[in-house]
């Protein structure tokens, strides 16, 4: 049998038999506060929290305190006329308030659509954790990460800056039995050395010149769940000991505090630096070095597996359009621009791109010429061809710079060693022409049609096509 997963609080009985009969038919295990006694973790597995009437304050705080350490993210049915709407805002609330509200007479497909709401958002940011790729090296990578998930050991993850370190730490947190708990992370190289520390293990009021009060560091945060250490090649050597020591005791102590505290945390390290070599050079301790590295998982460049970026575009698209941002669609010539370029800033400069182009065109497809340069490399010829058409079609061509000067009609056909797709290289010179006779005529379409020895209305139909300005002067 199931744990118990919703807990009910709610002093009339009617109503209590109405929702728990209601949470039952939809499939959850509810449990009225006042039946039970105590938290048994083996029997409870609270997701959701329903709060009606109360008569008795002090009971409900007594119910309330069956949650346990669940009671910060589990999701509140709270009944329209509560007594207790106005406490859940205030500091005194055991909530952290994600709402839902319910109305009697009960409706099943309300209380459905309330309690739906929290569980498509943990679906979608699981989905979205997710390592995106069906390459060899991608494959390869999601076994290991669901290999590893479901044990404590330390994990390494290495890799180049943009390549999805933390990405990797998320997931196996998220595959493991930590789920439900934090998920703490820190970058050891961006905070400096002397406040890392503190960071890390908190520190007491008075520890130090600004410390006004005591505050909990990020293994406490982490209590129970996972602390990824993300840069853990930049920590310093005197860190690397206090850390070594926490690794092996699970022990530490406030900054300024004598009082030793016991910690549960599951660690997961990543760095881009070559640990060995740091070793080498006496910037890294060998013992820590192996303390962190039980499992190292060595996360591939993109230009390792470029045989994924469409399944990456389309995966970036869809978190773009839960921001509110247009789908980027590519061309098959700017798809293969991308394939030949380096990608020194991996999964991260990707995002970055289709972010960029989704703004910029929003309702076209993307096509070499629209590339940034770097990104076309050797099809950046095309874009010199296209001026050298028109700077021969207008007779202007002083106004090129001068290496296009030197581009002849005789110098237009040089096949690529690995071939291109004719009718999509076409249609990018196509485009580059048409859109460069706009600007020399001020975006006047009958004007630009004339220079391309075009109808008004044929330019006009290859505007709508490559979904290029719309609202220029006819």
């Amino acid at each position: 049998m199931g744990k118990f997963d919703v807990l009910v609080v709610e002093s009339d009985h009617r109503r209590a038999e109405s929702i728990v009969s209601a949470l039952q038919f939809l499939g959850y295990r509810p449990q009225r506060g006042e039946e039970c006694v105590e938290v048994d973790e083996s029997t409870h597995a609270w997701r959701a929290v329903y709060v009606g009437n109360v008569v008795d304050d002090a009971e409900a705080e007594r119910q309330f305190g069956l949650l346990g350490a669940a009671a910060g993210h589990v999701m509140v049915l709270l009944a329209a006329d509560s007594s207790w709407v106005s406490r859940l805002g205030a500091n005194s609330s055991p909530f952290a308030a994600r709402l839902g509200m319910v109305e009697f007479p009960l409706r099943y497909e309300q209380l459905a659509e309330v309690l739906r709401g929290p569980q498509l958002q943990a679906n979608a940011r699981r989905q979205e954790l997710r390592l995106v790729g069906s390459s060899a090296p991608m494959s390869r990578m999601n076994a290991l990460v669901r290999q590893v998930a479901p044990f404590d050991s330390s994990v390494l993850v290495l890799g180049e800056s943009g390549t999805g370190k933390e990405m990797v730490a998320r997931s196996i947190h998220e595959c493991s039995s930590r789920r439900d708990k934090p998920f703490v992370a820190i970058n050891c190289g961006a905070i400096p050395a002397e406040l890392l520390e503190s960071e890390l293990f908190g520190h007491e009021k008075g520890a130090f010149t600004g410390a006004i009060s005591a505050r909990k560091g990020r293994f406490e945060l982490a209590e129970g769940g996972t602390l990824f250490l993300d840069e853990i090649g930049d920590m310093s050597l005197p860190m690397q000991v206090k850390l070594l020591r926490v690794l092996q005791e699970r022990v530490f102590e406030r900054v300024g505090g004598n009082r030793t505290q016991r910690c549960d945390v599951r660690i997961i390290a990543a760095t881009h630096r070559n640990l060995e070599a740091a070793i080498a050079n006496g910037q890294f301790r060998e013992d820590l070095f192996y303390r962190l590295s039980v499992f190292p998982l060595e996360m591939p460049a993109l230009r390792e597996h470029l045989d994924d970026l469409p399944e990456l575009i389309a995966e970036f698209n869809q978190r773009l359009s839960r921001r509110g941002l247009a789908n980027v669609r590519f061309s098959a010539g700017a798809m293969h621009a991308l394939h030949g370029y380096a990608w020194p800033g991996n999964v991260r400069e990707l995002y970055n791109l289709v972010e960029r182009l989704s703004i910029l065109y929003p309702h076209s497809e993307v096509r070499v010429s629209d590339l940034p340069e770097k990104y076309r490399g050797q099809q950046v010829v095309e874009e010199v061809r296209g001026a050298a058409l028109l700077s021969l079609m207008t007779g202007h061509a002083s106004v090129l710079p001068e290496p296009m000067t030197m581009v002849s009609t005789d110098s237009l056909v040089l096949l690529p060693e690995g071939g291109l797709d004719l009718k999509d290289h076409l249609a990018d010179i196509e485009v580059g022409l048409i859109r460069q006779a706009l600007d020399v005529t001020g975006g006047v379409v009958a004007h630009a049609a004339k220079l391309l020895r075009m109808q008004r209305t044929t330019l006009v139909e290859k505007l709508r096509k490559y979904g290029l300005q719309p609202s220029l002067q006819a």
